[in-house]
């Protein structure tokens, strides 16, 4: 397992290095236990299909537990082991690795970070330097997987990137959270164009093509990070 120190730039920008020439890379959130419906972990599969299909790569929090480990194991079991990379704090290790360094060839290449923030930093570098239809995607998950998704929302609304966010809705696990956004405009703390910044679906197809297609919403801040 690689170690990695925090990449965090002076002034916290990721600076928008799309490649054409890059597989697409996408970015997902999800639960480190399995769930109570059996509907969660065929979900992960169906998206690693999927993303085989497209060749597109995973980048996750690596673990090798729940949906995280399921979707990794099936990714790498398709596509090889050089399509998956997983971030992971060495805190974690032991949670959500149960402790043990996983077999690169089962789960694919590991880098161990020093904290949440350079976890998180990380992943979504993977997906801004990515090729077309980079993105991020939320599967079913707890505490941790709404915190990541809401950051990168926050973070495509004050500019500092322009990736698609995708909320995977299996069997309405996120329903919730689509009403939330609807009661945070009507409430008129969120623009409806910025609404917008999320899109749901319910298949792994749809995923796919939701960040492929992904359009960046008109009402978002047009703040400059550049700058010290």
């Amino acid at each position: 397992m690689a170690q990695a120190e925090n990449p965090t730039s002076a002034n916290g920008v990721l600076p928008p290095c799309s490649n054409p020439t890059k597989p697409t890379t996408i970015c997902v959130f999800c639960g480190a236990k399995p769930g109570n419906s059996p509907a969660y972990i065929a979900a992960a599969r169906s998206l690693a299909h999927v993303m085989h299909e497209h060749n597109a790569h995973l980048v996750y929090g690596g673990g090798t537990v729940g949906i995280m480990g399921e979707l990794a194991r099936t990714l790498v079991s398709l596509s090889g082991p050089s399509a998956v990379h997983g971030i992971i704090p060495t805190a974690l290790v032991s949670l959500e690795r149960q402790g043990k360094a996983p077999d690169e060839s089962v789960y694919g290449r590991t880098t161990v970070v020093p904290d949440m923030h350079t976890r998180k930093r990380m992943m979504a570098q993977e997906v801004v330097d990515g090729g077309p239809g980079s993105g991020f995607v939320a599967l079913p998950g707890g505490f941790g997987t709404m915190e990541e998704l809401m950051e990168v929302v926050t973070w495509n609304q004050l500019g500092i990137h322009d990736r698609g966010i995708c909320i995977f809705n299996v069997e309405g696990y996120w329903d919730g959270l689509l009403q939330w956004i609807e009661k945070s405009v009507s409430s008129e703390f969120v623009s409806q164009a910025n609404a917008g910044i999320v899109v749901q679906a319910s298949s792994a197809e749809e995923v796919v093509r939701s960040l492929r297609e992904y359009k960046v919403v008109e009402g978002r801040m047009n703040l400059d990070w550049s700058r010290d």
